[in-house]
């Protein structure tokens, strides 16, 4: 019987990423994201037996009425990656209510709704999890409020949900990138006043020297979901090409 990974966002960047990677790995992956079209795409580079599911997991209604039928009909995942997230810049001041609560919706309740399905299905034979942090969970980012702090809510949650995974087999774990090059980064990038020294200033910040991809994210999620990784649960793994080792200077 083939394992069963569900990742969210997977569309495009880091979930896409990751849902190629656990494919090639062995999983049947169910991809999760808004766009039918870029999810039927990125489904088209897992293999013949992905699943795709168009819908908004940032809203819970539609998570409610799509996700239970979705699990019976591929079975519980053994790995869930929560990868759907967004960028709204700015400063705290300056966001609408909207703003603000989309950006929590899409970064952090999502997980929560989506969560409330898939975990009780995990818990017969346990399984792996693993949520998309950021560097912006240690450090914040000027202009980026909103992000900044749902990136460092996840990271808690992170370890909330290991603790309560670990009675039941379930590990709980975060990636947390620096700079990859994705669409949601290039977005971030051009709300910027020179957004071209934005993605310079970016790709130099690393002491690799470059920025990053969502292959070099995948890696990562890859091992944390191994059997390599038994032993792991609760923490977080930097994937940033070395940014926030270094003292600016």
């Amino acid at each position: 019987m083939s394992r069963i990974a569900y990742v969210s966002g997977a569309s495009s960047g880091i979930g896409r990423g990751a849902a190629v990677r656990l494919a090639a790995d062995g999983y049947r992956v169910v991809l999760l994201g808004r766009d039918e079209k870029r999810l039927a795409e990125a489904a088209a580079e897992c293999g013949p037996d992905a699943v795709t599911a168009a819908f908004d997991v940032a809203g819970a209604a539609e998570v409610d009425a799509e996700l239970p039928g979705l699990i019976e009909r591929t079975g519980a995942p053994d790995v869930v990656v929560h990868a759907a997230g967004q960028t709204v810049v700015g400063a705290l001041d300056q966001l609408t209510a909207e703003q603000w609560h989309r950006q929590l919706d899409v970064n952090l309740t999502s997980i929560h709704s989506l969560n409330r399905h898939l975990w009780p299905a995990m818990v017969p034979a346990g399984g792996s999890i693993v949520l998309v942090a950021s560097t912006a969970s240690f450090a914040a980012f000027p202009q980026d409020a909103a992000y900044v702090a749902s990136k460092g809510a996840v990271l808690a949650l992170t370890k909330a949900m290991a603790l309560d995974g670990a009675p039941v087999g379930i590990r709980v774990n975060a990636v947390c990138p620096g700079f990859i090059r994705t669409p949601n980064l290039e977005g971030y990038f051009d709300a910027q006043p020179d957004p071209a020294a934005a993605a310079a200033g970016a790709a130099a910040a690393a002491p690799i020297g470059r920025m990053g991809t969502p292959e070099d994210v995948a890696g990562a999620v890859a091992f944390l979901v191994s059997p390599d990784a038994a032993f792991v649960t609760g923490t977080s793994v930097l994937v940033d090409g070395g940014l926030l080792a270094r003292v600016p200077g």
